[in-house]
């Protein structure tokens, strides 16, 4: 677990900042965005430090894949949205706003904002809730 010392989701993964936490293992964080632009927008990151795709080592790469599919079924059985947009940005160009790579899985449902980014900061109490929901999930799932 290395980090940059002023990255948001290094101190996430150090506990020095708040998160709505899903799940986690040895490799990777799940939690809450706290800007979502729907109801279970989840981010997965690798606990180690990397700033993009380019710089990541392949093994945290894997394991963020691995847990994102075990967290999309989470959603669909919890939220059953008509769909879920998986999203991954590398750059400032493409839309990244945190340099530490991650992955959105974004509930949708026809009709809704296709936005990847959020505006406006979610409940606390909803996104408790949400994160909750989808551990509980996830744990069943597994065992």
């Amino acid at each position: 677990m290395t980090g940059s010392r002023d990255c948001i989701f290094c101190k996430i993964v150090r506990g020095e900042a708040p998160a709505h936490v899903v799940c986690e293992d040895e490799r990777t964080l799940v939690f809450m965005d706290i800007f979502p632009v729907a109801d279970g927008h989840t981010l997965i990151i690798p606990k180690a430090h990397c700033d993009d795709i380019f710089g990541a080592d392949p093994e945290d790469l894997r394991a963020v894949m691995d847990r994102a599919r075990e967290v999309a079924g989470a959603i669909g059985r919890v939220l059953s949205p008509d769909g879920l947009g998986v999203f991954q940005l590398n750059g400032a160009a493409a839309g990244q706003t945190v340099f530490h790579y991650h992955m959105h899985l974004i509930p949708r449902n026809h009709g809704g904002s296709l936005q990847i980014h959020g505006r406006t900061p979610g409940d606390a109490t909803r996104l408790a809730e949400i994160a909750k929901r989808l551990g509980e999930a996830l744990r069943s799932a597994s065992g």
